[in-house]
């Protein structure tokens, strides 16, 4: 079980110092994702990233890879989430997705706070939402919406070869990668989860919204 209350309240600490960017949403469709920090697990193997003999229980965020039926970024790594429905604010938004999504239901007392709205290519003002999972015990994936859950270790994006940058002729800014095992997330999903190291994990008050994505992350 998750019992790191040194980590939850540092994470309290950094997000109430943090003044989180809003973006405008005018013409843009609103939607929330679910930055759920729970027990690492055994869900590590499945993204590739050995752990050693003996290991113990950290913490990790849930991820997961999107079914390949879907119309649109199928089989992309994500956050839990979706469009943000009429009335609905984006903490309720993130939990209901994380239910729906994982079969994981919390209450609003597991909310940690906001990092800052990024803009999609795609046309999608993105709210990502701390949550506290805590044991996240008997996770399903639902099968029309996603292929696989992966508890991916808070280490993870501590690593020397994160982020990754690369530049682009027909943008200002670089796309973002971060490497996760042998292989690499991209934005959006990839510039949350920098954010996410750099303000909850290390301190530091970083903006991501300016990040670049991939052309496949365009449609």
């Amino acid at each position: 079980m998750l019992r790191d209350e040194a980590l939850r309240q540092r994470i309290l600490g950094h997000l109430r110092g943090f003044e989180v960017q809003a973006a405008d949403a005018a013409g843009l469709r609103a939607a929330a994702v679910a930055v759920a920090i729970a027990d690492e697990g055994s869900g590590a193997q499945l993204a590739g990233i050995p752990r050693p003999e003996g290991w113990s229980p950290a913490a990790a965020l849930l991820l997961t890879k999107r079914a390949g039926e879907l119309r649109n970024h199928a089989g992309q790594w994500a956050l839990p989430g979706g469009r943000i429905d009429v009335g609905e604010t984006p903490e309720r938004a993130a939990l209901r997705e994380l239910h729906e999504e994982v079969g994981l239901r919390l209450g609003e007392d597991s909310l940690l706070g906001r990092l800052d709205d990024f803009v999609t290519r795609s046309g999608y003002v993105i709210t990502p939402v701390l949550v506290w999972a805590g044991a996240a015990r008997d996770l399903q994936p639902n099968p029309q919406e996603v292929r696989s859950i992966h508890r991916i270790p808070a280490t993870e994006f501590l690593r020397a070869d994160a982020p990754m940058l690369e530049n682009r002729r027909d943008s200002e800014h670089p796309v973002l990668r971060m490497p996760v095992g042998d292989t690499w997330i991209a934005a959006p999903t990839a510039a949350v989860l920098y954010q996410f190291r750099e303000l909850c994990l290390c301190g530091r008050a970083t903006r991501v919204a300016h990040f670049e994505q991939p052309r496949f992350a365009w449609k």
